[in-house]
C-alpha cells in the first residue's frame, strides 16, 4: 500500500495528507448502519498505514461514531488525531437544527470525552455557524476548552469568509472543513484564499461531489435516493452533469485509474496545506484512495480537468451552495 505524506495542517502539527472520514460507519439520516467490526478494523488499517486525521462528529449516529472510534483507537491514542464536529440536532433521523449556545457545547464535549475514551479532542469544531449565538460566543467557549486542556486546536466547517475572518479574530484557526471538488469550485474565490492569508489549513470533504464524480452515478435515480433532494441531481441537470463527467472517466482510463482516484488526486493537487477527507467503511477502500494520493497530472492534463470543470460548468446545487 502507498505511504501516506505528511503535511503541516494549520498549527496542528504533522498529519497525514489523506484524512479518514467515519461518518459513513454510522448511521446518520436514519439508513442502516455498516459492520461494527468492518468500521473498527478499517479504522485500524488506516493508522497502520499512515492515516492519523480521522473524522467524526458527536451527531453520527447520536453518539454512535465516536464510541466506534473511541473502540478502534483503544490502546493507540498516540496514533490518531481525533477531529470532532458539534452543534447538530438530529431526532428520528430528521435535522432540527443548531445549538451553539456556550452551556450546550459544554455539555456536548463532556459527552463526546467519554464516548472516545478520551482526555483530550485533537481538534473541536462548530458544524457550521447560523448565527442563531455570536460568533465570538461559539469559539470563546472553544477557546476556554483549549485552555482547559479538554480541547487542542480550534477548527471550523461550511462557513463562510466573513465568518472565518472573525472566528480567526478571536481565537486562531487550526483548519477549516469545507466540501471542495472539481465540481464545487465555489470557494475558489474568496474562501480559499482566506484560508490560505491566514494559515489555516483545510479539510476537503465530499472529493466525489456526492458520487457525481465517481463515474457509476445512472439517470434517472431510484426514487429513494438521497440524491433527489438536490437540483443537481434531478431531471436534465443529472443528465448534463453526467455528460460532463464523461471526460474525467476518459482521462481515468486513459491514465489507468478510476474516475473516484482522479477526483481525489485533483483535490490533493491543490495545494500542500490541503487535506482531502475521503470516507471509508470497508479496508477494501483503503489500497484505492491511497493510492489517489500519488496521481500526478501533467500541465496539459490539469488545464483541460480546470478547463472542462471551470466554476459553473456543473449545474444545479446540492447542500454545499447554501
Amino acid at each position: 500500500m502507498s505511504t501516506i505524506t505528511k503535511i503541516a495542517l494549520g498549527n496542528g502539527g504533522r498529519l497525514s495528507k489523506l484524512g479518514l472520514g467515519c461518518m459513513r460507519m454510522s448511521s446518520v439520516w436514519g439508513g442502516p448502519t455498516n459492520d461494527e467490526n468492518e468500521s473498527i478494523a478499517t479504522i485500524r488499517a488506516a493508522l497502520d498505514n499512515g492515516i492519523n486525521f480521522l473524522n467524526t462528529g458527536d451527531f453520527y449516529g447520536h453518539g454512535h461514531n465516536e464510541l466506534l472510534v473511541g473502540k478502534a483507537i483503544k490502546g493507540r491514542r498516540d496514533d490518531a488525531f481525533i477531529s470532532v464536529k458539534f452543534g447538530a440536532i438530529f431526532y428520528g433521523g430528521q435535522w432540527l437544527g443548531l445549538d451553539l449556545r456556550p452551556i450546550a457545547i459544554r455539555n456536548f464535549i463532556n459527552y463526546s470525552l467519554v464516548r472516545l475514551g478520551i482526555d483530550t479532542i485533537d481538534l473541536y469544531q462548530p458544524c457550521r455557524l447560523d448565527n442563531s449565538v455570536p460568533v465570538e460566543d461559539v469559539i470563546g467557549t472553544v477557546a476556554d476548552l483549549i485552555k482547559e486542556g479538554k480541547v487542542r486546536h480550534l477548527g471550523v466547517s461550511e462557513i463562510t469568509t466573513e465568518q472565518l475572518r472573525k472566528a480567526h479574530s478571536v481565537y486562531p484557526v487550526t483548519a477549516l472543513e469545507i466540501g471542495y471538488s472539481l465540481a464545487d469550485r465555489q470557494i475558489e474565490s474568496e474562501l480559499l484564499p482566506a484560508a490560505k492569508e491566514l494559515g489555516i489549513g483545510v479539510v476537503a470533504f465530499a472529493n466525489t461531489a456526492e458520487g457525481l464524480l465517481t463515474g457509476e452515478m445512472k439517470a434517472p435515480l431510484a426514487a429513494g435516493d438521497y440524491h433527489n433532494h438536490f437540483s443537481r441531481f434531478q431531471g436534465d441537470n443529472l443528465i448534463k452533469n453526467l455528460e460532463k463527467v464523461e471526460a474525467l472517466k476518459t482521462m481515468a482510463k486513459v491514465k489507468g485509474y478510476s474516475p473516484t482516484q482522479l477526483a481525489i488526486a485533483w483535490v490533493n493537487a491543490q495545494g500542500d496545506h490541503i487535506m482531502p477527507l475521503v470516507s471509508m467503511s470497508r479496508r477494501s477502500r483503503l489500497p484505492e484512495n491511497t493510492q489517489a494520493m500519488e496521481i500526478a497530472f501533467t500541465p496539459e492534463e490539469m488545464n483541460t480537468l480546470n478547463t472542462h470543470f471551470a466554476p459553473g460548468a456543473i449545474v444545479g446545487g446540492t447542500y454545499l451552495h447554501r
